[in-house]
């Protein structure tokens, strides 16, 4: 299974509007195409940084959308107070869910780097070593790690019921971050925090 992620950083005073127009809006669209197994969005009020990702079936479904969403893509960026949304295309390597996500959830994102090439291992790692682990934090909901082999990225989104729930596993995400990235030779390059404001996602487990 394959994502599309794009994000957009736009104005904190437009984060509603925006969460508005992806929901009534693009959501309906894409979820029409064929291939497509849902959305999710990702908000930080704080700095009006957003994150919109979509689910495809395979490579191909991900490919034939490419052309339908660039003017919702686009427009999103405009009601969202940005003309430049960055787009990145990854696999789906895990997905993971003890349970859904409801109102008030967050999200904390790492990425990393490496160099390009094959992802199997810090596919392993994160699978047999960090999930189990991550599992057993307190208010812990789901978790997804997706990879580029193109580009040696990977995004791993672990999502919790609240904000004082991901502020409590901080300390315990740091440790587990920096096993992560030694075991699998990682740099992390990026972590942050987002409230999740569409949790629309129909993407099966994949463990």
């Amino acid at each position: 299974m394959y994502a599309r992620s794009t994000t957009v950083h736009g104005s904190p005073q437009k984060i509603d509007e925006g969460i508005g127009y992806v929901r009534d809006q693009v959501m309906p669209m894409v979820e029409q195409m064929d291939g497509c197994i849902g959305l999710s969005m990702l908000a930080d009020r704080s700095s009006g940084r957003c994150i919109i990702t979509t689910a495809w079936e395979s490579e191909d479904a991900l490919r034939a959308s490419a052309e339908a969403v660039k003017d919702s893509r686009a427009r999103a960026g405009e009601v969202l107070g940005s003309d430049q949304p960055e787009v990145a295309e990854w696999e789906l390597g895990l997905m993971h869910r003890v349970h859904p996500a409801d109102a008030g959830a967050c999200t904390r994102v790492i990425w990393a780097h490496r160099g390009a090439g094959a992802m199997d291992d810090a596919h392993d790692v994160m699978r047999m070593r960090i999930l189990p682990q991550v599992e057993e934090l307190p208010g812990f909901c789901s978790l997804s790690f997706m990879v580029d082999p193109t580009s040696g990225r990977t995004a791993t989104a672990v999502t919790y019921e609240s904000r004082a729930a991901m502020d409590r596993a901080a300390e315990r995400g740091s440790a587990l971050r920096t096993e992560f990235s030694q075991a699998a030779g990682m740099e992390i390059t990026e972590v942050a925090a987002f409230d999740l404001v569409i949790a629309h996602l129909q993407v099966p487990e994949l463990v």
